[in-house]
């Protein structure tokens, strides 16, 4: 029996990048200088705001820069390592170390408030609190009476 080539499952993932994700736009090429893994995101909606997620053990915050740009939000890092054993000035051992991505996402402004975006780093992970804007929050449901 000969396989079945399937294009359903890459339509039905464009289609909920796509029209299901108001927050950010997916089509922007994230990437990794030496092809390494680019660090996975989870990203969550409160009645607040909007958290992003970032998977990035082992760094440090001053490993990060991010950096907001007409409604572009970018974060990138980069890490050199020099790991060395010097014996009279020839190498015996040397290996040297080089990481880098860069993630960027299309924020929608009509939907977060850009001015209050914080960042924090713990455990690994990289946290950005992105507030909505107040018209953009949930609001209770109210009555309307009938006249």
């Amino acid at each position: 029996m000969l396989p079945v080539k399937s294009n359903l499952l890459p339509t039905v993932a464009r289609f909920f990048d796509d029209d299901w994700n108001p927050l950010i736009d997916w089509s922007n090429r994230n990437s990794s200088i030496n092809s390494t893994t680019v660090p996975a995101v989870n990203m969550k909606e409160t009645a607040n705001e909007f958290i992003v997620e970032m998977a990035v053990p082992g760094m440090k915050k001053e490993d990060f820069k991010i950096e907001l740009n007409n409604g572009l939000l970018s974060i990138f890092s980069e890490i050199k390592q020099d790991d060395e054993t010097d014996n009279d000035n020839n190498y015996y051992r040397r290996e040297f170390s080089y990481q880098s991505f860069k993630r960027t996402f299309n924020l929608n402004d009509q939907l977060v408030d850009d001015t209050q975006i914080q960042a924090t780093y713990q455990n690994g992970i990289l946290q950005l609190n992105l507030p909505k804007r107040e018209e953009a929050k949930e609001k209770p449901p109210r009555n309307i009476e009938i006249s």
